[in-house]
């Protein structure tokens, strides 16, 4: 059993692990399943995620990651299988996060953006960690976000108790604002759209060496969000990714004012899987838009 195999007979990797064709090593939980570390015949190893129970949440990281790659300029580990069963890619032996690597992940993350397509959104709806993600076309960024993004998790987060009606009132009057504070128009960009240091891997595939992007819900929005993402938790040598962003594809004038905003969607998502811990940041995401 080999690699060439497998990607000319996908079909194939369910029965040939039920079958135990391929040795596997268990490397833990993730959403409701496993991951495991796969080794064919040939020495290949591969990365797979198994759902405990089918759902749409694979199928739809497989579509974010072979769009990611569509273009070939990003770093984007290839997907061997993607349906409701299992996640298989290849595997990314992990390396050392670098200045240089950093910069070179700039580059690449400002050559993906300009690939983007006409219409903000996607051609289906996607799945954020367990959560379904609503991709309806819209011809601009300030109602995609506002509609497809701020307001749905906004409501998720109320409901769940997450956020307190004055807290909801708050955020929903900066929702408000969002069209009047959302800078000069921009097309589309080819977004990874969950692009926390955790979703990027440093590593090397068939002696490739680059930063991986990983875990994706990728659709068209406003690049600002996934710099902005990174922004959020943080990341290895963040001054050197925004350097090298900036001198490849600078960014308009105000960017930095306008973090909080693009934070503002990632921040009701872990209020709604995390609960009222993230509130307090949420809300002061929210009042960064002021105008």
């Amino acid at each position: 059993m080999d690699l060439e195999y497998l990607r000319t007979h996908p079909e194939t990797i369910p029965r040939l692990v039920e079958h135990q064709r391929i040795r596997i090593t268990p490397l833990g939980g993730a959403k409701g399943g496993r991951i495991e570390r796969w080794t064919l015949d040939d020495g290949t190893d591969l990365f797979a995620k198994v759902a405990a129970e089918p759902d749409d949440g694979l199928p739809a990281e497989g579509r974010s990651l072979r769009w990611l790659a569509e273009p070939g300029v990003a770093a984007v580990p290839d997907v061997l299988t993607a349906i409701p069963e299992m996640l298989v890619t290849r595997w990314v032996e992990r390396g050392p996060a670098t200045a240089d690597g950093a910069e070179q992940f700039g580059r690449q993350l400002a050559a993906l953006h300009t690939t983007g397509p006409a219409l903000f959104g996607a051609d289906a709806d996607g799945v954020l960690a367990t959560l379904p993600l609503p991709n309806t076309p819209e011809p601009d960024w300030p109602t995609f976000y506002v509609k497809h993004r701020c307001l749905p998790f906004l409501r998720l987060a109320r409901d769940t108790g997450a956020l307190s009606a004055a807290d909801t009132a708050t955020i929903e009057a900066a929702i408000g604002r969002i069209p009047e504070n959302a800078g000069p128009p921009e097309p589309p960009a080819r977004l990874h759209g969950d692009l926390w240091s955790g979703n990027l891997l440093p590593g090397r595939v068939d002696g490739v060496e680059a930063w991986w992007l990983i875990d994706a819900a990728a659709y068209a929005g406003h690049r600002e969000t996934d710099l902005a993402m990174l922004q959020l938790f943080g990341a290895p040598h963040l001054d050197r990714i925004l350097g090298a962003y900036q001198e490849a594809t600078p960014l308009a004038p105000g960017w930095r004012d306008r973090v909080g905003m693009h934070q503002l969607h990632p921040l009701l998502v872990h209020c709604v899987l995390f609960g009222a811990g993230y509130a307090a940041q949420t809300v002061a995401a929210a009042r960064t838009i002021t105008r």
